[in-house]
C-alpha cells in the first residue's frame, strides 16, 4: 500500500497543525489522564488522515465484458434514469457512496479512449440527496470501449468533499482499474450503463474499487 500524492503536502502539515493543538491544551489542562486522552486522540486523528490517503493494490478481474466499481464505498441507488448531459439516452444508474474511512482512489470501470470529459461547478449538497447528480460541483467522463459501447462515470463532490481531481483528457486510452481521479473527502460516483447490462451488484453492497463487478456487459 502506498501513500497517494494528493495527500503529500495535507499529512505533514496535519501532523504539525495536531502536535501544536496537543501541546496548547495539554499546556491548559492541568489533569495528566486527560493530557493522555488529549496524546491518544491526536494520533488517531492524525492516523486517519493517513488513512484517507492510502492506496491499496488492486486485483483487476479480466473480464473485457465487466463494468468494475470506480470507488470503495457501499451501493446506495441503483435505478433507470434519462442521462441528458452526452449520452442522451435511457441508462442504468449505479451510485456509490464514499464515506471518510473509505479508499479515495477513483478508478476507470472499463478500458477504452476517454471520449468526453467536463468539470461543472456547483453546490455541495449531501452525497445522498437526490439532486446532487446535477446541481453539485462535479465532473462527467465518458469511457469509449473499443465495440463503440460508451460508459458514463460521474464524480460528485458532497458536503464535506471539496476538491475533485481527475487525472486523464479527453483522448487518452486507459485500462480497466487503471487510476484516474480523487476525491477529498468522501463522496459519491455515479456510473451509467445500457439498460439491458446484468446487474451484479445490489443495494448496500459494499464495493472495491477497480475490483468489485458492478455489471456485465451483453
Amino acid at each position: 500500500m502506498r501513500i497517494h500524492k494528493e495527500g503529500f503536502a495535507i499529512i505533514p502539515v496535519s501532523a504539525v497543525l495536531v502536535a501544536l493543538l496537543y501541546a496548547f491544551l495539554s499546556w491548559l489542562n492541568p489533569y495528566e489522564i486527560i493530557e493522555w486522552i488529549l496524546g491518544i486522540a491526536a494520533i488517531v486523528f492524525w492516523f486517519l488522515i493517513i488513512s484517507f490517503f492510502r492506496v491499496p493494490k488492486t486485483n483487476s478481474p479480466g473480464n473485457p465484458k465487466a463494468v468494475l466499481a470506480p470507488a470503495e464505498g457501499k451501493v446506495v441507488v441503483i435505478e433507470k434514469t434519462q442521462e441528458d448531459e452526452y449520452l442522451k439516452e435511457d441508462r442504468i444508474q449505479i451510485s456509490i457512496f464514499m464515506s471518510p474511512l473509505n479508499v479515495h482512489v477513483n478508478r476507470s470501470p472499463v478500458g477504452g479512449e476517454i471520449s468526453y470529459y467536463k468539470y461543472h461547478p456547483g453546490k455541495y449538497l449531501v452525497a445522498w440527496h437526490p439532486k446532487s447528480s446535477t446541481e453539485n460541483e462535479r465532473t462527467s467522463i465518458s469511457y469509449k470501449m473499443s465495440d463503440g459501447t460508451e460508459i458514463l462515470m460521474r464524480q460528485i463532490a458532497g458536503a464535506v468533499a471539496r476538491r475533485i481531481r481527475f487525472y486523464k483528457k479527453e483522448k487518452d486510452v486507459v485500462k480497466a482499474g487503471d487510476e484516474v481521479g480523487f476525491i477529498r473527502f468522501g463522496s459519491r460516483v455515479d456510473v451509467f450503463l445500457p439498460v439491458n447490462s446484468a446487474i451484479k451488484v445490489g443495494i448496500g453492497d459494499k464495493t472495491t474499487g477497480g475490483e468489485t463487478i458492478l455489471a456485465e456487459l451483453p
